[in-house]
């Protein structure tokens, strides 16, 4: 059985830093790519920043220049490094993944974490 489990999360002081960790585990072929998300109380979820199988970033205009996405693929493991974090950055963090289970086609399922609370208080 395949999961998603993150780490890293906490109370952090404005302008501080935090990295968050989201490990992949369980038996699957490859890690298509991996998102982190977020989601304040009463808003929607959205996407924070992505990286894929072969290294290529996005991230959200709220973010670019604060937070850097990284991965170590030997330890199915993806990072959010979060610096110069702001209030506004407070919500629980969602690693969510593409993965493929077996060489197979079809066997592509996505994953989501159970979340890590982020609070960044003025």
């Amino acid at each position: 059985q395949v999961q998603l489990v993150e780490s890293g999360g906490g109370l952090m002081q404005a302008g501080g830093s935090l990295r968050l960790s989201c490990v992949a585990s369980g038996r699957f072929f490859s890690i298509d790519f991996i998102d982190w998300y977020r989601q304040a109380p009463g808003k929607q979820r959205e996407l924070v920043a992505g990286i894929t199988s072969t290294d290529v970033t996005n991230y959200a205009d709220s973010v670019k220049g604060r937070f850097a996405i990284s991965r170590d693929a030997a330890k199915n493991t993806v990072y959010l490094q979060m610096n110069s974090l702001k209030p506004e950055d407070t919500a629980v963090y969602y690693c969510n993944a593409q993965i493929r289970h077996s060489i197979f086609e079809g066997s592509t399922f996505t994953h989501w974490g159970q979340g890590t609370q982020v609070t960044v208080s003025s």
